[in-house]
């Protein structure tokens, strides 16, 4: 071998430096395929979880509409209690004065005309759906009677309701003032 052959022998022969060593694989190498199944099933975990807080989200939202809806259903329901509940005291004021009887013909027809005023104010309160609690003979309900006196009277049960003393009321389905009673013990 001439010198120049050696030269460029040298030259096609990697050196120590040049040499990669490849040692074999200690660990496991994850295949591409692996890699992108478990991409994409985290891909998939953080997809349902954003279909579920949009399903709560539109879950509040429809139910803050409904309890939206239902008050203001109420609202309307019960527009006129409070002055239903003002306008109670000069009603049984007015009713106590039209039970006291004229003494004379001129008071007679006054008090006529007042019957008249006091029957159509009634109607009027009855159309927005106030109605009168039952009392005299009913069984006594702390929901509807409040009992002010207990007596003993014959030809009354235990627990039932034997004169009122104030009128009770309702607005549609809401008691808004119980009726003053007596009840027999």
């Amino acid at each position: 071998m001439t010198e120049q052959d050696k030269k460029t022998n040298e030259e096609t022969e990697p050196t120590a430096e040049e040499v990669e060593i490849i040692e074999p694989d200690t660990e496991e190498s994850v295949p591409d395929e692996e890699v992108e199944q478990s991409e994409e099933d985290r891909l998939q975990n953080e997809l349902n979880e954003l279909k579920q807080k949009v399903l709560r989200q539109q879950a509040d939202y429809d139910n803050f509409r409904k309890r939206t809806r239902m008050e203001k259903e109420s609202d309307a329901k019960y527009r006129s209690q409070k002055l239903i509940e003002s306008l109670l005291p000069a009603m049984d004021n007015f009713k106590r004065a039209l039970d006291h009887a004229p003494q004379s013909e001129e008071a007679e027809s006054i008090h006529k005309g007042m019957t008249m005023v006091y029957e159509q104010l009634q109607e009027s309160l009855r159309s927005e759906g106030l109605t009168e609690i039952k009392t005299e003979g009913e069984p006594f309900d702390p929901n509807f009677h409040q009992a002010v006196m207990q007596v003993e009277e014959e030809g009354f049960e235990s627990n039932q309701v034997v004169e009122e003393l104030q009128k009770g009321y309702q607005l549609k389905d809401r008691v808004i003032r119980p009726a003053m009673v007596k009840v027999n013990a």
